[in-house]
């Protein structure tokens, strides 16, 4: 069974990676995290991509 993980994202630089890498460290592997970015304002939007390019099981959403 696949467990989705939806991370709200609005100008959440300050914390973002630590909620990110909280939900990649865990123990269950089959795991996608869907980032929905609803139109930052400070370099959350930067953080998101990086992470999508390196993870596969990460998708960003990314909202005007």
């Amino acid at each position: 069974m696949k467990l989705s993980v939806i991370i709200p994202v609005y100008n959440t630089e300050e914390y973002l990676q630590q909620s990110i890498e909280s939900v990649i460290r865990q123990t269950y592997k089959n795991i996608e995290v869907i980032l929905v970015n609803d139109g930052s304002t400070d370099g959350s939007r930067e953080i998101c991509d990086r992470y999508a390019e390196v993870y596969g099981n990460i998708k960003v959403i990314h909202q005007k």
